[in-house]
């Protein structure tokens, strides 16, 4: 994997993981517009969506780590 895919993945991860966070820590009616479950009187949290977002942003990082860590030799054809 090329050092542009796992900077790509890590990205990716942080990002993920930031936004699981925001799932939780605000209501649906604190969420910005453009986050998806969005409610304009909710007033209760959306935990799945930021339990699966933590989990998806772990994965990418642990897959960006582990890439990083199993390369290739460059003498190796």
């Amino acid at each position: 994997m090329s050092w542009f895919v796992r900077v790509v993945l890590v990205v990716l991860g942080i990002l993920a993981v930031i936004v699981g966070i925001i799932y939780l820590a605000e209501p649906i009616h604190s969420l910005p517009s453009f986050f998806p479950g969005h409610a304009a009187r909710g007033q209760t949290h959306h935990h799945i969506r930021g339990y699966l977002a933590i989990v998806v942003g772990i994965i990418l990082l642990i897959i960006a780590a582990a890439a990083g860590r199993f390369r290739r030799p460059d003498n190796y054809r």
